[in-house]
């Protein structure tokens, strides 16, 4: 009997220290659960450094200076649609004078429309003569045809003679005209002269 007595009191003392086990265990993990752990939490974040951006001012270079200005070509002019103004010097100062014609006095003459130079090409200075320095004049006779051009040019006087005729009647060949308008109809005007003047220019 009293074994029994003895060992209800000894199930009884660990049923009680089991439960009492059991509700501190209990107790502790439920803190655990709900209570945040103590203690302090490093959080690292990483911050990229400003990057600086470097803008060049890229202008254009200058282009360098010319060495020398290019030379300046002279181009062709043609005279002023009058019979008696010079011509422009051309060519170390081939000069084309005014027209007269013989068989009607000067080139202004009554009609319906008289003939006027359109075109003068100054005359090549021929290289002998250029060379030489030798200057002179040409006086040349031609035909003003219907069409303006110029036909037959043979040369009336020349100083110095032969070193300038080529040049002048080949300058000549080249004039261009309106031509003489008589009764509505081109007409062709005869003996019409012309100085043509070499001269070296400096």
């Amino acid at each position: 009997m009293p074994r029994f007595i003895i060992a209800f009191v000894i199930s009884l003392a660990i049923t009680l220290g089991l439960f009492f086990l059991m509700q501190s265990l209990i107790k502790m993990g439920g803190s655990a659960l709900t209570e945040p752990p103590k203690g302090s939490v490093l959080d690292f974040v990483r911050v990229k450094k400003e990057e600086s951006v470097e803008q060049k001012d890229r202008k254009p270079r200058k282009p360098p200076p010319p060495k020398a200005p290019p030379p300046q070509m002279s181009q062709p002019q043609m005279d002023s649609p009058s019979p008696d103004a010079n011509g422009t010097s051309m060519n170390f100062g081939g000069d084309v004078g005014a027209d007269v014609s013989l068989d009607g006095g000067l080139a202004l003459e009554s009609g319906d429309g008289e003939y006027l130079p359109i075109v003068k090409v100054a005359p090549v200075y021929p290289r002998r003569a250029l060379q030489r320095g030798i200057e002179g004049f040409v006086i040349v006779e031609f035909t003003v045809t219907k069409q303006g051009t110029v036909r037959d040019p043979l040369v009336v006087e020349a100083t110095p003679e032969g070193i300038f005729e080529q040049a002048a009647m080949d300058a000549a060949l080249k004039f261009k005209y309106k031509p003489r308008v008589v009764n509505g109809e081109a007409t062709e005007v005869s003996g019409v002269q012309n100085r043509i003047t070499f001269q070296i220019d400096g």
